[in-house]
């Protein structure tokens, strides 16, 4: 049998089954003052000069602008493509791709439900729906004095502590709605407790900034 000529072959069926994804924003500032730039400069050159490759130092530049703001703002990436000679588009299509670093100004705790499989059967769920009733927020919101700001969570990676809590990144094992409740008491009230392991003192979100940045937590640019 003969191929069927070329323009009776049918079409081929496109299809989509998502809507098209909105475009990257930053907000803030468009730039820093003067006297932000001259205490943040310094301390990108002290990260800088750790790697060979400079491009290489942006992951932890971005914690340090993070620390400035609470969360990527148009200064901050536009700070960090001078600094390392990339576009604004380079460095935004890695600050998107890592959760850790927020679109939003974040509070002085981040604090993260983990609501996945296993902690949402140890009650993970009934811990979010507490908090989320408790703060009065949403998921991805921030509360009204700007301590708090909450957040569901797939997956903290630590299945055999579930149901787990994270505060600024930091492990709070095997919680309960009265025990997560008594944690959020002692953020708001500005005594936070120490995590289950790991570090022996919780730093606000913006000092957990500096430290991933390899910076002491103290020296805060903002």
């Amino acid at each position: 049998m003969s191929a069927e000529p070329l323009d009776r072959q049918p079409l081929p069926l496109l299809f989509s089954t998502s809507e098209p994804t909105p475009p990257i924003e930053f907000s803030g500032p468009a730039a820093y003052p003067a006297d932000v730039l001259e205490r943040l400069r310094p301390e990108a050159d002290k990260i800088l000069a750790r790697y060979p490759q400079s491009r290489s130092a942006l992951l932890p530049l971005l914690h340090l602008v993070q620390s400035v703001d609470g969360y990527l703002t148009r200064a901050g990436v536009a700070f960090c493509a001078d600094r390392l000679r990339l576009t604004t588009a380079q460095v935004a299509s890695v600050a998107t791709f890592y959760t850790m670093y927020r679109m939003k100004p974040t509070g002085d705790y981040l604090v993260g439900v983990c609501t996945n499989t296993l902690c949402a059967v140890m009650g993970g769920d009934a811990i979010a729906a507490s908090v989320s009733e408790k703060l009065g927020v949403e998921s991805g919101q921030t509360t009204d004095d700007g301590t708090i700001t909450y957040e569901r969570i797939e997956c903290n990676a630590a299945c055999d502590h579930a149901p787990v809590v994270m505060v600024n990144w930091e492990f709070f094992d095997e919680q309960t709605p009265e025990s997560v409740d008594a944690l959020v008491d002692d953020l708001r009230a500005g005594n936070p407790p120490a995590p289950s392991r790991g570090s022996p003192s919780l730093c606000t979100f913006r000092q957990t900034a500096r430290l991933l940045a390899g910076l002491p937590e103290t020296g805060d640019a903002s």
